[in-house]
């Protein structure tokens, strides 16, 4: 049986920018094993496959792979699943409005939809599917020695090394400068070496150029060599779960924290993420990463 597929280029409005992504718009009858062989076939940093919901009031249950392992959810490829079924103009057959509903393993994930005057689809934002989760510290040393730095190039003024998550867990470390973020470079023997003492394998590393007139608040990279992904071109799962920490720690009880954030400009895939959060009494909520995406390719997925 063939099944369809789509891959965009997503949180960049630029071809061969941001990260890719390969959709099958409609995996039914492919099992677990099929989809992590069309995974890693297409050996983008993820591959969705959407089914139908278990819940007729949402869009479609969706399911996401990395070369290596099914994950419970992810950013870019919420993004652009979204944005592939807003212009298709239908999801397994039902009309798709201006919110599509995505059940995941992490819990329901709402990816609103901006559209330009035409009523072309131009924009997909997510909503977090779950809470912040702020978990165990990580050594500065551990952090430098995975990305091949000095310990000194990592910041500890706003907060450690730790673990944070809104469906998937990432370690997140401030480095000292944008130098020290285009310095640093996966080291697979140092992430395996450190791998069972960590919260997390993955890494996002990141630095504030607000302040020195950047056209973005916050550069970033991501590495993830132990699920066969050295480095990300944009990862929304991390800096959802970033602007969600960099709203906790913002000292004001009511806020709202909107970021632009650069990633993959080190790795020649430039991308910008658009972040939010909002803290209400003490309690961070309503965490959002979105942006836009370029359709590169389709085609039929014919030795399943």
């Amino acid at each position: 049986m063939p099944y369809p597929y789509v891959t965009v280029d997503v949180f960049t409005e630029t071809a061969f920018g941001g990260n890719p992504l390969a959709v099958v718009t409609d995996a039914r009858g492919l099992d677990a094993d099929a989809m992590q062989r069309i995974a890693s076939e297409f050996n983008y940093s993820e591959t969705t496959f959407i089914l139908p919901p278990e819940d007729p009031a949402h869009t479609a249950r969706v399911r996401i792979f990395t070369p290596a392992r099914e994950v419970p959810f992810a950013g870019h490829p919420n993004v652009g699943t979204a944005l592939v079924v807003a212009w298709a103009g239908n999801c397994l057959g039902r009309p798709v409005g201006d919110v599509v509903k995505f059940e995941e393993e992490a819990g329901l994930v709402p990816v609103a939809i901006a559209r330009d005057r035409n009523g072309a689809a131009r924009r997909a934002t997510l909503t977090a599917p779950q809470p912040l989760a702020i978990g165990a510290e990580v050594e500065p040393s551990i952090v430098s020695a995975c990305c091949g730095l000095a310990v000194e190039q990592v910041d500890c003024t706003a907060h450690r090394p730790v673990s944070v998550s809104v469906g998937l867990p990432f370690v997140v470390a401030r480095l000292t400068d944008r130098a020290a973020l285009s310095a640093a470079a996966p080291d697979v023997g140092a992430f395996r070496h450190f791998a069972a003492g960590m919260p997390t394998p993955d890494l996002l590393v990141y630095v504030y150029t607000a302040g020195d007139g950047g056209r973005v608040d916050y550069h970033c990279r991501m590495f993830a060599p132990l699920d066969n992904i050295m480095e990300d071109p944009a990862t929304g799962s991390a800096n959802a779960a970033l602007v969600g920490l960099l709203t906790q720690l913002d000292e004001r009880s009511d806020c709202a924290v909107e970021l632009r954030i650069a990633q993959g400009e080190d790795m020649g895939r430039p991308s910008l993420l658009l972040a939010g959060a909002r803290k209400v009494f003490g309690k961070v909520e309503d965490i959002r990463i979105g942006g836009g995406a370029v359709e590169m390719m389709s085609g039929t997925l014919r030795a399943v």
